[in-house]
Order: C-alpha cells, then structure tokens, then sequence
C-alpha cells in the first residue's frame, strides 16, 4: 500500500497481500481439537493457535507486515509504538529480524514476563504510568523528537491485514464456518478477521469477545457511535485499550455480527480448561474468545465454530491470584 493510502481502510486484497508479505517469516499457526470440548459445548470447535506465533502472539503477523513495507530511510530512523505487551514484542522481534530501530511505549505495570520479552528482542522500552500519562501522546511526541514513525497496535491499515491473515489460515484449513470468535481490544484482530470471513465464509458469524470490565467495543456495537472506557481492571491485559480505533471501527461495524463480554471469573475457568484438555498455554485476553463459547455467552451448539486463541504471554506469577479470582468467585456464589 503506498505511503499516501496509510490512513484509507484495508480490504481483503490487503490480507491476500500481507499473507504473502510474511511468508517465511511468520508461522503458520496449527488448528487443533478437542473431542471433549467438543462434546462439552455440543458444536464442533477449530481453535487457531496463535499462542503459537512467533513472539507468542497474532500481533506479529500485522507487526512484520507494517515494518516490512517502510521505506528503506524509514527503515533507518526506526518506528515507535506504543503497548501493554504483545504488540511490543511483536514489533521488537520484527525490527530485530528487519533491522529497523524501535522504541516501545509500555505501561509500568505490563506483565514482567512481555516487558522482558520485549528488551529480550532489543525493543528500547520507555514505561509510562497508565493512570496518570498517555501513552499515544508520548509515542507521538517521540516520533517527533527522533523521526520515528508511529505504528500503532491496531488502528493502521498494514496491523489490520496482517492480523486478518490468521482468520484466512483457518478457513483455507477448515472450510467454511458457521462462527468464528476473536478477542477484542482495539479491534485489529476482529476487523482483520471480519474482512477474512467476508471473502473466505461467506454467512459466517463474526463475534468480537471483551473482558466485561472493558465492554466498549460491546457498547460502540450497539450505538453504532464510538464508546470509551478508561483503565479497565481486568486479568485480559491484552485488552484493556481505550476504544475501537478510527480504522477498525467502520469494518467492525460493517462485518462483524456481534461483540460480546465475559467476566474475569469464567474467563479463567476457560483458560484454565484450555491449558487442561489443549495442553497449551493460553493467556487470559487469549481465552476470550473461547470462554464466549464454553461459557454459553453465545449458543453454538450444533455449529462448526472457529476460535482464534490470540495468545500465551503467561506471567507465571499472576497464576496464584488467577485462581484466588476463580475461588473466591466459586465461595460467593458468582459465575465462575
């Protein structure tokens, strides 16, 4: 996409073209089952494991193809972003791979474990106070200052392809489906994955999935007007943006079929289960879209449904709180 079409929404021919811009350099993610879940839920499930992507998330796929379409003086400058964690380490590993200069913008309190990831791939990490600073403001103010361009986490036409290209994978795998679930934050995943559905399963349902904390994408859905939430507490870290981005939005709007909520505590049991009976480590945000389904939050029973697991950034040190949240939720009587 040349540079003057940046800010103009993608289409599918973009998510064709960002599949082929990262061949060989990004995984192609494996499709796995589970008879048991299966038989759990009463559908057919197909669960996309970008917890297996490089840099333990779907964030590389669109993080390869925005920093490997720069310019090559663009690439000498280097780019800036700004992200609570899997969008960090992707553009990191990336410029690593592509020799481009980055700065992260990263939230003090991140989980250990991406801040780490992050500076392990030689991302320079500038912390920020998420309760008092802008993260947005600080990653444009450094792009002045050095002359780094700004590659947001999702709201950027290049992000919004290369995330789609995991939603193309499973339905060039699975075949036509009748549900296809996506975790939301900002909306990089679901719109990508809306545009792939649209093109590739034609009659598939397109459900976005939230953390009940953070429930503005849900609200702009239905108002159809952008919502906002501010510093939503909740174990989705991945999750906790602001808003639907500008870009993201519109195609939301335009492909999806619903965007729905979870609370922290079945959200857990999910991912809890998934670790269980997939024998993979999923992250909490990337759970999101499989609790809407184990959890009944939408009836797919009889469906061929496909799940995105967006992720497995685990804090290791965040498990003992994680099952206090599901006991206390279990001793109060509340879902869990």
């Amino acid at each position: 996409m040349p540079a003057h079409l940046e800010d103009a929404p993608p289409t599918f021919d973009d998510v064709l073209g960002a599949a082929r811009q990262i061949a060989g350099a990004a995984h192609r993610t494996p499709v796995v089952t589970s008879r048991t879940i299966d038989d759990r839920v009463g559908a057919r499930l197909f669960f996309k494991c970008e917890n297996l992507q490089r840099a333990g998330a779907f964030k590389f796929r669109g993080a390869y193809n925005a920093l490997s379409r720069l310019s090559a003086d663009q690439r000498r400058r280097g780019v800036v972003t700004f992200s609570s964690g899997n969008h960090a380490q992707a553009i990191a590993l990336a410029g690593q791979l592509l020799d481009v200069p980055r700065v992260i913008v990263m939230p003090a309190d991140a989980p250990a474990v991406k801040i780490a990831a992050t500076r392990g791939y030689g991302g320079e990490v500038v912390l920020y106070d998420r309760a008092r600073e802008d993260r947005e403001e600080i990653g444009r103010r450094l792009g002045q200052e050095r002359g780094l361009a700004v590659i947001p986490p999702y709201n950027h036409p290049h992000i919004i392809a290369g995330q789609g290209t995991a939603a193309l994978e499973l339905f060039e795998e699975t075949g036509a489906l009748d549900h296809l679930f996506a975790p939301c934050g900002g909306g990089g995943l679901l719109a990508g994955s809306s545009l792939s559905a649209a093109a590739a399963s034609p009659g598939c349902r397109v459900v976005g999935v939230e953390p009940a904390a953070g429930d503005d994408a849900a609200r702009s859905f239905r108002t159809r007007t952008l919502q906002t939430v501010s510093n939503p507490q909740t174990v989705a870290d991945g999750a906790r943006t602001p808003s639907l981005g500008s870009l993201t939005f519109p195609i939301v709007l335009q492909h999806a079929s619903d965007i729905v909520s979870v609370e922290d505590p079945p959200l857990l049991r999910t991912m809890f289960h998934l670790w269980e009976r997939l024998k993979l480590v999923v992250e909490p945000t990337g759970a999101l879209g499989a609790a809407a389904a184990v959890e009944r939050v939408v009836d797919v029973r009889g469906a061929r449904v496909g799940i995105i697991l967006s992720g497995g950034n685990v804090e290791l040190a965040q498990i003992p709180a994680w099952l206090e949240i599901s006991a206390r939720a279990r001793h109060t009587g509340q879902p869990v």
